[in-house]
C-alpha cells in the first residue's frame, strides 16, 4: 500500500499535469490517504467545474465515479486520530521557522507517519520539504 496526498488521488480523475505518472504508480499498489483528503479531492473536482473545465453533467459523472470508487473501497481512508493530532503539534513545536507547512499538509504527513508509511507521494514542494520532519520521505513522480 502507498500513501497519496489528495492532489495525487485527484489526478486519478483529472488530467492535470503529471496524471499519467500518477496513474501508472497507482496500478502498482493500493492507495491510502488521510480521511480529510477525501474532501480535498471533492474540492478539486468542484474547482474544475467552477473553472469551466467540466460541464455540470461531466462534474456529476466524475463525482459519481469518485464516490462509487470510495464506496467500493478503492481507497483506504485513514482516520485523523488523536495520535495524528498529537504528532502534528509535536512537529510544529520543533519545526524551524524557515519551513513553510500548511495544516492540511501536516495532517497528511502525520497521518502517513502514524500509519507507518515510509513514503508519501505528492508533487507539492512544501509538503515534500516538510516530510523529513515527520520521519518520512516525500516522493514526487511527476516530471
Amino acid at each position: 500500500m502507498i500513501y497519496f496526498d489528495s492532489t495525487h488521488v485527484a489526478r486519478l480523475y483529472l488530467e492535470d499535469h503529471g496524471w499519467e505518472s500518477v496513474r501508472e504508480l497507482a496500478k502498482r499498489s493500493s492507495i491510502a490517504c488521510s480521511m480529510h483528503g477525501r474532501s480535498e479531492v471533492v474540492d478539486a473536482l468542484h474547482r474544475k467545474h467552477r473553472d469551466g473545465v467540466f460541464s455540470a453533467d461531466e462534474y456529476r459523472q466524475v463525482l459519481d465515479q469518485f464516490e462509487l470508487d470510495c464506496h467500493e473501497n478503492a481507497f483506504h481512508w485513514l482516520p485523523l486520530s488523536p495520535q495524528v493530532m498529537t504528532r502534528v503539534v509535536a512537529v510544529y513545536r520543533h519545526l524551524p521557522s524557515t519551513v513553510f507547512l500548511r495544516s492540511v499538509h501536516a495532517l497528511h504527513l502525520a497521518c502517513a507517519a502514524e500509519n507507518r508509511f515510509h513514503e508519501i507521494y505528492s508533487n507539492d514542494s512544501r509538503l515534500l520539504g516538510a516530510a523529513p520532519h515527520f520521519g518520512i520521505t516525500g516522493v514526487n513522480v511527476i516530471p
